[in-house]
């Protein structure tokens, strides 16, 4: 019995800790655990959540680590963390709460501003459905049963049924077609502005197109909204659903696009010379501030509806155009051109072209105009509350007008005056239209007229026109003649003025070079005097000198003469001298190539025959008897002509070249 008692009793613990082991719930610190309760004492009466203990889901959620529940009772369902990743959006759709009111689009959650905790969110009275507040970054520990959050990496949510699987998948890809799981980012560099629209809240009244501004007060923290990204206190704030008045500029903005999308649009730019008149298409209806006299249309101050008093000055704007227009006017003076094919700057003539006349004579041409215009900044929001536009004005007013006004001109001129007169035309007609564009508020500054032309297939102006250039060909040729005539009557007598004073000029220049010739004559005559003179001293200086050398000289010779035994030797010996210089320039071979001698070998007491010879030659030349000469042998005379011959002849190249050395040698 004892033995069976503690079979039992270790049977009874096993299965005890069996069932122990079984309740056990090991949660990873990453994921988080969804709690179903299968069965219990009550049942849920409505809703999804179980939050007094009845069977179904349960509000609190498993964090990571060990945690027992009644084994079979509970079902823990392991879902992940809900992670947004940073400068992302998410966005909650929560499938149990209050239900929506009928204008309501997304759940208010005022109060209900935590999604982590399923029974504070309930209890606070939390609407079912798509949220307004959004998650930005981090990491959340939220019942995916309670809430399903939509990222734009996946959807985190514990499906149910497929049809709400398809719902949650529909709001994403909108979303995403929105851009909204990125901010609203509005670069500076970009130049453009944000225009909200809101998809809920209550619906404007019946005539307004945009909603007013609301909540725009930063010190008041109940309302502001700080551009739409608290959409609850933009609705407590009295805001509409529908395009938005007030505009996002530079900025980044986490907006939820299933609340309120954003289209961008450029600033409006005012360039320099320009101002742009404001037509709002909002705002209260103002007092009209253009005066009794002017009954053309009302202005009102800004912020009201209609035409602003104030234009808009050279700027960047960010101006809403869906709640209004602006319209550019020039400030700066634009020429208006009645020409066709011709247009100005501003383009507010494209649609004109000449004026057709009719002149006193019937000719029919068309007139080309320029008007130069000019409309003051402080009037430009009654021009174009009156016209709406310049270009309007132009082709409505300005251009008919315009062309009334030259059509009468036209009719009390013929053609030639009209050519003839179009400086007094053009000064009288721009006094006289002054006062009529004062009456549209413009000041008209100055009106040029172009030459009249004829249409392509009339060439009668032509003809006229012709005609008057010969005409005036004609009378400049007159005046041509005339004057080339009274010149030629200056060339005649400026001529004669330069050949009097040429002559003049030769006059006096003979008569100085007469005088000079004269002054020159006495010099020449002085100068030859004093040469003479300078002559005759130099001639007594040298004859003095020249006697008294040849009679040194002579008293020289006579004293050599006596000294080298007479003056045969003197003359031999000055006759060779003489000789041989002249050999030497002459260059004549003095030795001969033929050596001859007289008398017997060795017998050198008459001497060579050379030596007869040249004392014969030598005789002969100076005149000088040689009484000692020996008897002539024919060898000696034909040396003898030999020598005459060679010094009668020209030195040639070929005896000036030196001799042969075997020559020399003998």
């Amino acid at each position: 019995m004892s033995n069976l008692v503690s079979v039992f009793a270790l049977g009874l613990i096993g299965v005890v800790l069996l069932f122990g082991l079984m309740g056990i719930r090991f949660i990873p610190n990453n994921r988080i655990g969804l709690v179903e309760k299968r069965f219990g004492m009550r049942s849920l009466k409505s809703g999804l959540i179980a939050l007094g203990g009845e069977a179904g889901y349960q509000p609190r959620v498993l964090r990571g680590g060990l945690h027992w529940l009644m084994p079979i009772q509970y079902a823990v369902h392991i879902a992940p963390l809900v992670t947004i990743t940073q400068g992302k959006i998410g966005y909650v759709f929560a499938r149990d709460g209050k239900p929506l009111a009928p204008a309501q689009v997304l759940a208010s959650n005022t109060t209900a501003d935590d999604f982590q905790d399923v029974i504070k969110f309930l209890q606070a009275g939390g609407q079912r459905g798509p949220q307004r507040l959004i998650l930005r970054e981090g990491t959340y520990a939220i019942n995916l049963v309670q809430f399903v959050v939509i990222t734009e990496e996946r959807v985190y949510s514990l499906p149910l049924s497929r049809e709400e699987q398809e719902v949650v998948i529909r709001m994403a890809e909108v979303i995403k077609e929105r851009g909204g799981f990125r901010p609203v980012i509005i670069k500076d560099t970009d130049d453009k502005i944000g225009i909200a629209t809101v998809h809920d809240g209550p619906s404007l009244a019946q005539g307004e197109i945009i909603a007013p501004v609301v909540g725009d007060d930063p010190k008041n923290e109940d309302v502001y909204h700080n551009k739409f990204q608290d959409p609850d206190k933009f609705l407590k704030a009295g805001g509409f659903r529908g395009r938005q008045l007030q505009v996002l500029v530079e900025g980044t903005y986490y907006v939820n696009r299933l609340f309120a999308t954003v289209e961008m649009i450029q600033k409006t730019v005012i360039d320099v010379g320009n101002v742009g008149v404001v037509v709002s298409y909002t705002g209260v209806a103002g007092e009209d501030l253009s005066g009794k006299e002017y009954r053309h249309g009302e202005l009102v101050a800004r912020g009201q509806r209609g035409v602003w008093e104030e234009a808009l000055l050279p700027g960047k704007y960010a101006f809403n155009t869906y709640a209004g227009n602006v319209v550019p006017v020039p400030t700066t003076n634009f020429i208006l051109k009645w020409i066709r094919n011709q247009t100005g700057a501003h383009k507010f003539d494209e649609n004109l072209s000449e004026v057709s006349l009719i002149t006193k004579d019937a000719f029919e041409p068309s007139l080309p105009l320029s008007v130069v215009v000019h409309i003051d900044y402080q009037k430009a929001p009654l021009v174009v509350q009156r016209f709406g536009d310049i270009k309007r004005l132009v082709e409505q007013t300005l251009d008919p007008m315009v062309a009334a006004y030259f059509k009468n001109i036209g009719q009390t001129r013929t053609l030639i005056q009209l050519l003839q007169e179009r400086s007094d035309i053009q000064q009288i007609a721009s006094q006289e239209m002054k006062e009529k564009f004062r009456h549209y508020n413009l000041e008209l500054e100055e009106v040029l007229i172009g030459t009249p032309s004829s249409p392509a297939d009339d060439v009668q102006i032509e003809t006229i026109l012709t005609q008057l250039r010969s005409r005036q060909i004609a009378a400049e040729q007159v005046e041509t003649y005339d004057r080339q005539e009274k010149a030629a009557v200056k060339e005649r007598e400026l001529r004669e003025a330069e050949a009097r004073a040429e002559m003049q000029t030769n006059m006096t220049q003979a008569e100085l070079n007469i005088e000079i010739q004269s002054n020159q004559g006495k010099a020449d005559y002085q100068r030859s005097i004093q040469q003479a003179q300078q002559i005759r001293a130099l001639a007594e200086a040298e004859a003095e000198k020249v006697a008294r050398i040849g009679i040194a000289q002579a008293l020289a010779t006579e004293e050599q003469v006596r000294a080298y035994g007479g003056p045969q030797f003197q003359v031999t010996q000055q006759v060779l001298q003489r000789f041989a210089d002249a050999i030497q320039q002459s260059g004549v071979e003095i030795v001969p190539r033929v050596l001859i001698k007289g008398g017997a070998d060795g017998d050198n007491s008459t001497g060579s025959v050379i030596e007869g010879l040249m004392a014969m030659l030598l005789s002969e030349k100076l005149g000088v008897d040689v009484a000692d000469q020996a008897a002539r042998s024919p060898e000696a005379d034909a040396l003898r002509q030999q020598i005459r011959e060679s010094i009668k002849k020209p030195i040639s190249g070929e005896s000036a070249s030196p001799s042969k050395p075997d020559a020399k040698k003998k």
